[in-house]
């Protein structure tokens, strides 16, 4: 499968990580999990004076049952050259590698919604006893 690199690739795909990022905290937000930022995009700690032209700061975040991360998400910086989201659900070996496609987020060539990261994280639930 062919990524689409151009600044045009860029923006898509870090606009997709924006929404991933709104689901996961509204999960949060109905679940009882703590939505929590994990790190910050390197050239945006290390920017100075300069401005920060990516919708957001974050690079990583992670959904939280108690004190213990149970998904983990992150995006690839803006220097790499095939970007994608990646979620890992911890302790296990479950992980999706997502690229963005016309109109939003892909598994494969299967579209990654809201209701998919639900399934995900109500298995998740449900297997972790919650």
């Amino acid at each position: 499968m062919a990524h689409d690199s151009s600044s045009q690739g860029d923006a898509r795909l870090y606009g997709c990580w924006v929404e991933l990022l709104t689901w996961m905290q509204d999960y949060a937000t109905f679940s009882g999990l703590e939505f929590v930022k994990v790190s910050d995009f390197p050239d945006y700690i290390y920017r100075m004076e300069r401005p920060y032209d990516l919708p957001t700061t974050t690079a990583s975040a992670s959904l939280n049952r108690g004190a213990q991360p149970l998904l983990v998400a992150s995006v690839s910086p803006r220097h790499v050259d095939l970007k994608s989201v990646q979620l890992r659900l911890m302790g296990g070996s479950k992980h999706w590698h997502l690229h963005a496609g016309e109109s939003g987020l892909l598994e494969g060539k299967r579209p990654f919604t809201r209701q998919r990261l639900h399934a995900l994280l109500d298995g998740a639930l449900q297997g972790a006893g919650a």
